[in-house]
């Protein structure tokens, strides 16, 4: 199959087996693994010669295309309704329709009610469109990226019956089974297929195992089960999916060699349509911010449960007038409720979006954002990851594990002469020569034969000639196996008989080797007489070689990866690693990078686990390997039930699983196309940095949202405990409801720039969650304060302007001119509005505001424009429409002053005490 691309190599990752794989992989798959090709060919209706193009065209009709279910964004309409899936959407929309249904009830024209619900109604679209309008762009994004590739397959089909088959590309959406393919070195596996004849194929399994190496696929059944007389086979169905060498699988991709081969299964009826077919199922788990928000809606809720009543019973008591009770219990409860919340939660991940955007991350779910910052732990893959995906030679040693340059020498003849395409460990060998320069490559010789790597022998060999004719076969392989056609060895300058204690020290010194994470290869020579010189030669001749010393390679960490993670713990966030690859090597990435690998888990030893102990075992383990996608699954899942917030970063189809299972899934633009469509976040650069930088901006999103709900909640909380009090001790509300209704909007339209404030170092340090309790424990201690000075201000409007001589004169008169309402509710406005808004800057952080911290210029000039409207409104000429009255301006300002300075000295005394008390600050 050939991929033609329009702007980067886009790399195919696929999934690791499941351990039960007869109960996971197509049935078909497993069922022809063992049986004879004409078996294979009968069931799937195929023809050695290939289908005609009449047979395939009815069977593309008949089956549907070789597509695997996609997770594709709904339409924008569904999207644009989701986007006001919200809880306190749902509390706004409430609190609005009983709003419209009061303003039916009591047949008036309703100036305060449709105040009340055109506000809650800008509030809610605000909210919804603005995230609508981030995910909308976000899945946008995320669709044009698969754009960069189209994928084709080579075909062999007929004209029709009796004509010769030929050869053609088609779309791989079109493949069917039955199809006869031919395969080459790049081509991707476009469907599940059984080998019909192959030479030399090696199959890049990275997309199963995590491993960089490729392995040998073959057409040969014997080594996978024997077969009865009836051709059907014994054993394949027990078999593991990587010891299937007559099948390849969908998404895996060819590194060298040709083959042909027959389509069993496409689409869904391929693993890794079965396995996108459970993931697209599967329902996204409730994340760290669905499970916040949830919380936190339930406790407001129950705030205005027991206060809304209270309130209701309280003032209608005091004034009599019932109607007007309910009325002011209903601004009560939506003073209660932080209206702006959803627009404010909106903006702020709206805004660390683009701004994560312009680092090249592409935000497809605006909520990922905060669970970006709650991350705690992060789970990641090792290939590609945290190293660079790709092998590079690190030693070449000779028997004594000494640096030795002639055996670069010759593995150079080895790997540069082979006429195969080179496999990883071979341009690795040719890139580090090359490096080197020019001594390591011998230029007087030339090539006379070679015997090409198979996967029984494990070794390569090349036969070169000097200029002298003198020839030397030059062989590389598996130790095991190149020691088993050596008979000499060469230490230092000596060739001697290979003793069984030389065996035997060169096997411990391999296995050192391997402890450390090295794949290692034996290098050999023979010198070839001249009267047994020829110009070909078998497997046969490779016989009494002489072992040279070692190659050994390794895939190098990144150089970001080691920075990246101390920089993710010294931000609270642990780092573990999930793979399908083997635990030495990953030890070996992870003790390079920083992150000390302990006694890696096992998949084998996670399968017999039950969900109890793998959660106990998950807390203090760093390596899980050799897993499979479902038990990736499990480990982000066992994280999770241990009050983890789980982030994920995979790129292939077995991290589908577990991208959509975490609290935040991650992956890259090169990623396969199900990993793309499962992930919250794609980055558009494959590095932690990144991840970094998106841990920050996500907890200074978090933590603008946590400063207007705590502050709105406490001081709302505030407001509700002192009308409270008023309505247990004044003769009428203490602000009309349509003054509530203003009181709130100025407030909260003052709050919308919050999303550009800054955060204190300190905060950005540690995870952060959404937590009712704290923010329950947040208001009850911080609303009273404010509470303790609107009592105060009750005083100064009754005592000390007059509300309570007028009232004590009005002789039972309503009007709230004569009987001094008007003065109660305009003094307590200005206050209430005053005290609100200041509190911003004292609650915004820890420190001492304006002194050890102060407000970005956005925060500043919002809050003073609110203020200073909050000042003006009962002064302005728009006062008697809404109730106020005229006070005495240099006198109430005065007081208001002294009031606001006693507060803020009140209100950093018990923060002080909070933190010292409970150790933290939101």
């Amino acid at each position: 199959m050939k991929q033609q691309h329009t702007a980067s190599r886009h790399k195919q990752q696929g999934f690791v087996a499941p351990a039960s794989a007869r109960e996971k992989l197509s049935s078909r798959v497993l069922d022809e693994a063992d049986k004879s090709l004409e078996y294979t060919l009968t069931a799937v209706r195929g023809n050695i010669d290939g289908l005609t193009a009449t047979e395939a065209a009815n069977r593309l009709i008949q089956f549907g295309p070789n597509e695997v279910t996609h997770d594709k964004p709904p339409h924008a309409l569904i999207q644009l309704l989701q986007a006001f899936k919200n809880p306190f959407v749902m509390v706004l929309i409430v609190l609005g329709l009983v709003s419209y249904v009061m303003d039916v009830l009591m047949a008036e024209p309703g100036d305060e009610d449709w105040v009340k619900v055109t506000i809650l109604g800008v509030m809610v679209g605000l909210s919804g469109l603005l995230r609508f309008w981030q995910e909308y762009r976000s899945a946008k994004a995320a669709e044009a990226l698969k754009s960069l590739v189209r994928n084709t397959a080579t075909v062999q089909r007929r004209p029709s019956p009796g004509v010769a088959p030929q050869r053609k590309e088609v779309a791989m959406t079109e493949l069917v089974a039955g199809d006869i393919v031919h395969l080459q070195a790049g081509d991707m596996i476009p469907a599940d297929i059984k080998l019909i004849e192959s030479r030399d194929l090696f199959i890049s399994q990275a997309v199963l195992t995590g491993e960089a190496l490729p392995v040998e696929k073959y057409d040969t059944l014997g080594a996978v089960a024997g077969k009865s007389a009836d051709g059907t086979g014994t054993g394949a169905g027990e078999a593991g999916l990587l010891d299937l060498p007559n099948i390849c699988f969908m998404g895996t991709n060819v590194v060298s060699g040709t083959a042909r081969a027959v389509v069993v299964a496409t689409g869904s009826d391929t693993y890794f349509g079965s396995l996108a077919r459970n993931v697209v199922s599967h329902k996204r788990i409730e994340t760290s911010f669905d499970r916040g928000v949830n919380s936190v809606t339930k406790l407001l809720i129950r705030f205005m449960l027991v206060m809304v009543p209270i309130v209701f019973m309280l003032s209608g008591v005091s004034s009599g007038d019932w109607m007007s009770a309910l009325t002011f219990a209903l601004a009560v409860a939506v003073g209660l409720t932080p209206e702006m919340l959803p627009m404010i939660v909106s903006a702020n991940l709206a805004r660390g979006a683009v701004a994560m955007a312009k680092r090249k991350v592409v935000v497809k779910r605006l909520n990922s954002v905060q669970n970006f910052g709650a991350m705690d732990v992060l789970c990641t893959d090792k290939t590609g990851t945290l190293t660079q995906d790709k092998i590079i030679l690190e030693h070449h040693y000779d028997v004594r594990g000494k640096r030795d340059d002639r055996i670069l020498q010759l593995a150079w003849l080895n790997s540069f002469h082979q006429s195969g395409m080179k496999n990883l460990m071979d341009i690795a060998v040719v890139e580090h020569a090359d490096a080197l320069g020019e001594s390591c490559k011998p230029a007087n010789y030339r090539k006379v034969d070679e015997l090409p790597f198979d996967f029984v022998r494990r070794r390569l060999s090349v036969i070169v000639q000097d200029d002298l004719g003198q020839q030397l076969m030059v062989s590389k392989g598996a130790v095991e196996e190149m020691l088993a056609v050596s008979s000499q060895i060469a230490d230092g300058q000596e060739v001697r008989e290979l003793t069984d204690a030389d065996r035997r020290a060169l096997l411990r010194q391999s296995e050192e080797f391997n402890a450390d994470g090295y794949r290692v290869l034996i290098v050999a020579t023979r010198e070839i007489p001249a009267t047994e010189c020829k110009q070909s030669y078998r497997t046969s001749d490779e016989v009494k070689l002489v072992v040279r010393g070692f190659l050994t390679f390794f895939d190098p960490p990144k150089d970001s990866a080691a920075p990246a993670i101390r920089a993710l713990n010294e931000y609270g966030v642990a780092v573990k690693v999930l793979t399908g690859d083997n635990p030495i090597i990953t030890s070996k990435v992870c003790r390079d990078v920083g992150l000390e690998p302990g006694v890696p888990l096992l998949g084998k030893d996670i399968e017999v686990m039950d969900d109890v102990a793998l959660c106990t075992v998950v807390k203090h383990t760093t390596i899980f390997a050799k897993l499979t996608p479902l038990q990736k699954s499990r480990v982000v899942k066992a994280l999770q039930a241990n009050g983890n917030t789980v982030g994920f970063l995979g790129d292939g189809i077995n991290d589908a699983p577990a991208l959509r299972d975490a609290d935040v899934g991650i992956s890259v633009d090169s990623g396969a196309d199900i990993a793309k469509e499962t992930a919250d976040i794609i980055l558009l650069e494959k590095s932690l940095m990144v991840l970094e930088e998106g841990v920050i901006k996500g907890r200074e999103t978090f933590g603008n949202i946590l400063k207007y709900l705590n502050m709105t909640a406490s001081s709302n909380f505030g407001n509700v405990f002192s009308v409270l009090v008023a309505s247990a001790w004044l003769p009428w509300a203490p602000m009309l409801a349509m003054q509530m209704l203003i009181q709130n909007l100025v407030y909260d339209v003052s709050q919308m720039l919050l999303p550009w404030d800054k955060m204190d170092p300190e905060f950005l340090k540690r995870p952060r969650k959404w937590e009712a309790s704290n923010i329950k424990r947040f208001m009850l201690w911080l609303g009273p304060t404010s509470s303790v000075f609107d009592i105060s201000t009750y005083c100064l409007m009754w005592f000390v302007f007059g509300a309570g001589a007028l009232y004590a004169t009005a002789n039972g008169s309503m009007d709230p001119l004569v009987n001094g309402q008007a003065i109660m509710n305009s003094g307590w406005f200005i206050e209430g509005l005053v005290s609100q808004t200041l509190v911003v800057h004292m609650l915004r952080t820890r420190k001492i505001p304006f002194l050890q911290s102060t407000a970005t210029l956005p925060v500043l000039l919002s809050t003073s424009i609110a203020i200073a409207i909050g000042c003006y409104l009962p002064f302005s000429p728009l006062a008697e429409h809404f109730g106020f009255i005229t006070l005495d301006g240099p006198k109430y300002f005065m007081w208001l002053v002294i009031t606001m300075l006693a507060y803020m000295g009140l209100t950093q005394t018990v923060k002080s005490i909070y933190i010292k008390r409970h150790g933290q600050w939101f």
